[in-house]
């Protein structure tokens, strides 16, 4: 552990003032620290099949759902970081057989551990009550309905529905079919929910009958939403920033920082300063002191939206890899290319590798792979270790 220019302190880390200085921690220490918590310096679930599926998406407290199709779902690509034995059937099971993971907006669309689902309730009354301003022609007899059928019928995809008017889209994603927003609109309000998915056509169902709650869970106060939202940070990430912890949601910061102080009050938390970095983090003592996991180095071929890759900002401060999402960038102006794929080799970012899948020769495609400075043989192995495991899970069963 890195203390050099760890301010004097007395007790439990607090000066003659009262204050608790921050301790001084190198990035190697705070790499290690998040990888940890991510699941690549140790397993953060023991077994397989669908209760390691359910505990992976509860313990990272979501992962992420995205339409991009150049390789496999983001999901199922997050997944298969995690769990090497991972099938996308046990995914498929945990939502729609064992209902253990539903379908709903964090800082995306995500899968969440259904144990968590009190802590949303707020955020569809809130979405009810003026619905978003997209939402505002959906009228409330479409809406009856459209529910009137499902609950007749059972679940129903946009597919079912073929007696729409055609419309003309808003939206280069939106649907030409009214009740798709219908249904969109259902699920953010928490009447309906997404009760089975095939790639990106989800099937809609009542929220109550398909979880077959006799009585829905009641909503968590915002008090208990500020909790939850701090407890998945430590647990995911292992040593947090208000901007971590509060990813996209800047409204919570100051209730999140009334939390962490007054766990540094009460010696949970210890605040600390990445080494030649004045952004503030806390990391739980426990989580300090611990060993970092020693194993031999293996490579790992991260989604961009993978959670260590997604908050662009903590990823640069703790690898020094500024990561380039290119999809939407003109293609002379890209610089790691189309779908480049961030590649973690023991605590670093080595290189990026734009891939693309030919599902008809069964084959992965490199379009363009830059490397990060020199690697060694032992880990181009690695790297191409990495990659033969990825191409066999993105064209098994």
């Amino acid at each position: 552990m890195d203390l050099s220019n760890t301010p004097s302190i007395n007790g439990r880390g607090r000066t003659p003032t009262g204050k608790t200085e921050p301790r001084i921690i190198s990035r190697l220490r705070a790499r290690q620290i998040w990888l940890d918590a991510q699941g690549f310096g140790r397993r953060i679930v023991a077994g397989k099949g669908v209760k390691a599926v359910t505990d992976v998406v509860r313990h990272l407290g979501y992962v992420q759902i995205d339409t991009i199709n150049v390789i496999e779902r983001c999901h199922h690509h997050i997944l298969f970081t995690r769990l090497p034995s991972y099938k996308r059937g046990d995914l498929h099971k945990a939502q729609s057989k064992q209902k253990s993971v539903f379908e709903y907006w964090t800082h995306a669309l995500a899968y969440v551990a259904t144990e968590d689902y009190r802590f949303f309730k707020r955020a569809m009354a809130e979405h009810r009550a003026p619905p978003p301003p997209h939402f505002a022609k959906v009228g409330e007899d479409d809406t009856r309905r459209l529910l009137e059928r499902i609950e007749r019928e059972g679940p129903i995809s946009i597919r079912d529905i073929d007696d729409d008017v055609l419309v003309e889209k808003d939206h280069a994603w939106a649907s030409r079919k009214p009740s798709k927003k219908v249904l969109s609109k259902g699920f953010y309000d928490g009447v309906l929910t997404v009760s089975a998915r095939s790639g990106m056509l989800k099937t809609y169902d009542l929220a109550d009958r398909h979880f077959g709650w006799d009585e829905p869970p009641r909503p968590a106060s915002e008090d208990e939403v500020n909790a939850y939202v701090l407890e998945r940070a430590l647990r995911a990430q292992g040593i947090i920033s208000l901007d971590s912890a509060c990813h996209l949601e800047a409204r919570r910061k100051p209730a999140i920082r009334a939390l962490i102080e007054q766990r540094v009050a009460l010696g949970e938390l210890i605040p600390v300063l990445l080494k030649d970095d004045k952004t503030e983090h806390w990391v739980a003592p426990e989580v300090l002191e611990r060993r970092a996991a020693r194993s031999e180095p293996e490579a790992h071929i991260l989604s961009p939206f993978d959670p260590m890759i997604i908050q662009r900002k903590r990823l640069e401060l703790f690898f020094g890899y500024a990561h380039l999402f290119e999809a939407y960038v003109p293609p002379d102006k890209r610089v790691l290319g189309y779908f480049a794929l961030p590649v973690l080799y023991d605590g670093r970012i080595v290189a990026a590798i734009d891939i693309k899948a030919d599902r008809q020769a069964k084959r992965l495609m490199i379009n363009k792979w830059t490397n990060f400075g020199e690697g060694g043989s032992e880990q181009q192995r690695a790297v191409e270790d990495a990659l033969q495991r990825f191409e066999i899970f993105q064209f098994a069963g």
